[in-house]
């Protein structure tokens, strides 16, 4: 590979890793936004439970016969506002994944093209400011799998989520923010340090 095939590898990478900080802030606040939504649909799940428990003929309401009905249906439209808020959330994530999957995409091509006259040699080279070639490759596709799996747990819960399961709907805050694990969370902000150094460079 000349000089100027591997300087053209090297830059980008560096789009990709600026790209993957992009899209880490994104995916950040995208989730973020999706946990007040949660307690939402929890505390309309509570609400329905106790609308279903409770006797309302043995209260002051009794000469409202079809209050039960009307205030199950304002609750249940209030569900169903919240999931498709959620969903939305859901789209903006999937975007991310697809962004970072698609920038990890091109800069394999560009290594696949040039990969005959790329050596072992040169491919695992690094020094102090500069990972190999090998290594950030791997790192783009770890990014890759991290985002594809956190998405697809959080699209599987949001699919269990019925209106008639309140007992899964008012559990659905913990669910949700079980999904979240602070060690796999932590792969792309330690991504990104391994290459703090590289991509300021010239």
């Amino acid at each position: 590979m000349s000089k100027s095939e591997f300087l053209s590898l090297h830059q980008a990478l560096k789009r990709s890793f600026q790209n993957l900080e992009q899209n880490q802030k994104l995916w950040n606040g995208m989730l973020a936004e999706c946990s007040p939504l949660m307690v939402s649909l929890g505390n309309l799940a509570e609400q329905l439970h106790a609308l279903q428990n409770v006797q309302l003929e043995r209260t002051p309401l009794k000469g409202f016969p079809d209050l039960r009905e009307r205030l199950r249906f304002k609750l249940l439209q209030a569900v169903d506002t919240v999931m498709e808020k959620l969903y939305e959330k859901m789209a903006a994530l999937q975007a991310v994944r697809d962004a970072v999957s698609n920038q990890a995409a091109a800069v394999f091509q560009l290594y696949t093209q040039h990969a005959d006259a790329l050596d072992m040699a040169t491919c695992l080279q690094r020094s102090a400011t500069c990972p190999s070639v090998a290594d950030m490759l791997e790192w783009l596709q770890d990014a890759e799998r991290h985002y594809q799996w956190e998405l697809l747990k959080r699209k599987a819960l949001l699919q269990m989520l019925k209106p008639g399961d309140l007992a899964y709907l008012q559990t659905s805050p913990k669910r949700w923010e079980s999904l979240s694990n602070r060690g796999r969370d932590d792969i792309i902000t330690e991504t990104l340090c391994r290459v703090a150094l590289f991509r300021e460079s010239q």
